[in-house]
Protein backbone atom coordinates (compact mmCIF):
# COMPACT_ATOMS: atom_id res chain seq x y z
CA UNK A 1 0.00 0.00 0.00
CA UNK A 2 1.23 3.51 -0.72
CA UNK A 3 1.69 6.04 1.55
CA UNK A 4 -0.13 9.83 0.61
CA UNK A 5 2.72 12.31 1.65
CA UNK A 6 -0.42 14.99 1.18
CA UNK A 7 2.35 16.62 -1.65
CA UNK A 8 -0.19 16.34 -5.36
CA UNK A 9 -0.44 19.96 -5.91
CA UNK A 10 2.66 22.61 -5.89
CA UNK A 11 2.22 25.41 -3.67
CA UNK A 12 1.81 27.58 -6.48
CA UNK A 13 -1.17 26.25 -8.04
CA UNK A 14 -2.56 25.99 -4.58
CA UNK A 15 -2.13 30.09 -4.01
CA UNK A 16 -3.86 30.18 -7.53
CA UNK A 17 -7.10 28.88 -6.47
CA UNK A 18 -6.84 30.65 -3.33
CA UNK A 19 -6.45 33.72 -4.77
CA UNK A 20 -9.02 32.75 -7.46
CA UNK A 21 -11.60 32.43 -4.50
CA UNK A 22 -10.32 35.41 -2.92
CA UNK A 23 -11.29 37.31 -6.18
CA UNK A 24 -14.79 35.59 -5.66
CA UNK A 25 -15.03 32.49 -7.68
CA UNK A 26 -17.62 30.15 -5.77
CA UNK A 27 -15.91 27.13 -4.13
CA UNK A 28 -18.17 24.94 -5.86
CA UNK A 29 -17.42 26.27 -9.06
CA UNK A 30 -13.53 25.97 -8.23
CA UNK A 31 -14.14 22.28 -6.92
CA UNK A 32 -16.12 21.70 -10.17
CA UNK A 33 -13.83 22.94 -12.82
CA UNK A 34 -10.45 21.95 -11.23
CA UNK A 35 -11.77 18.80 -9.83
CA UNK A 36 -10.85 19.24 -6.56
CA UNK A 37 -12.78 18.11 -3.67
CA UNK A 38 -14.70 21.15 -1.52
CA UNK A 39 -12.87 20.44 1.40
CA UNK A 40 -9.53 20.55 0.25
CA UNK A 41 -9.86 24.31 -1.50
CA UNK A 42 -11.73 25.32 2.09
CA UNK A 43 -8.30 24.01 3.84
CA UNK A 44 -6.02 25.64 1.43
CA UNK A 45 -8.18 28.99 2.21
CA UNK A 46 -7.20 28.65 5.54
CA UNK A 47 -3.62 27.75 5.02
CA UNK A 48 -3.06 30.37 1.95
CA UNK A 49 -5.03 33.04 2.49
CA UNK A 50 -2.96 35.97 4.06
CA UNK A 51 -3.80 36.38 7.88
CA UNK A 52 -1.97 39.97 7.99
CA UNK A 53 -1.12 42.40 5.02
CA UNK A 54 1.18 45.05 5.40
CA UNK A 55 1.64 48.33 3.96
CA UNK A 56 3.89 47.44 1.57
CA UNK A 57 2.02 44.75 0.36
CA UNK A 58 3.78 41.53 1.20
CA UNK A 59 1.22 39.20 3.59
CA UNK A 60 1.62 36.52 6.02
CA UNK A 61 -0.70 33.59 5.48
CA UNK A 62 -1.39 30.76 8.71
CA UNK A 63 1.30 28.54 7.22
CA UNK A 64 3.71 31.02 6.75
CA UNK A 65 2.95 31.95 9.93
CA UNK A 66 2.90 28.28 11.36
CA UNK A 67 6.54 27.79 9.73
CA UNK A 68 7.76 30.79 11.87
CA UNK A 69 6.23 29.74 14.92
CA UNK A 70 7.96 26.20 14.43
CA UNK A 71 11.08 28.09 13.27
CA UNK A 72 11.20 30.47 16.22
CA UNK A 73 10.49 27.14 18.45
CA UNK A 74 13.95 25.17 17.06
CA UNK A 75 16.19 28.54 17.69
CA UNK A 76 14.88 28.76 21.03
CA UNK A 77 15.50 25.54 22.17
CA UNK A 78 19.21 25.64 20.03
CA UNK A 79 19.50 28.94 22.74
CA UNK A 80 18.75 26.88 25.85
CA UNK A 81 21.11 24.20 24.77
CA UNK A 82 24.14 26.95 24.03
CA UNK A 83 23.34 28.65 27.27
CA UNK A 84 23.88 25.03 29.47
CA UNK A 85 26.83 24.25 27.58
CA UNK A 86 28.85 27.70 27.83
CA UNK A 87 29.90 27.29 31.67
CA UNK A 88 31.22 23.97 30.98
CA UNK A 89 32.99 24.50 27.54
CA UNK A 90 34.15 28.01 26.84
CA UNK A 91 36.40 26.90 24.05
CA UNK A 92 33.32 26.18 22.00
CA UNK A 93 32.34 29.20 21.95
CA UNK A 94 35.09 30.73 20.37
Amino acid sequence: MALKTGNRYPREFKQQIVDLYNAGTPVAKLASEYGIIEQTIYKWIKLYSPLIEEDDGSSISMKDYKDLQKKLAQLELENEILKKLQPYSPEIIR
